[in-house]
């Protein structure tokens, strides 16, 4: 975790090629930042990506206030960075 801060100094999300994930981070309920990651199995299962995980970036901006509140869900279930999105995390 790092220091409190807001929204708008958040790190810009990247996908991580060699993991298969997109690494990004979420302002918690006290002000700090935690990293997070989905797997681009993940979108293309939940969210309809590209199973190559070319559009990665792409759907996570796109669902990117379901996918941080998954996390925030998770941070606030006791998880610790970095988080791990799984399907399981996103109700129908």
């Amino acid at each position: 975790m790092t220091t409190p801060a807001d929204e708008a100094a958040l790190p810009s999300p990247y996908l991580h090629e060699d993991s298969g994930a997109v690494r990004f981070w979420v302002l918690a309920g006290d002000g700090t930042f935690v990293g997070a990651t989905i797997s681009t199995r993940t979108l293309h299962y939940r969210f309809r990506a590209d199973i190559s995980g070319a559009d990665a970036l792409a759907v996570y901006a796109a669902n990117r206030e379901e996918i941080d509140a998954a996390a925030r869900r998770r941070i606030a279930g006791g998880s610790i960075e970095p988080v791990m999105l799984r399907e399981a995390d996103f109700p129908r």
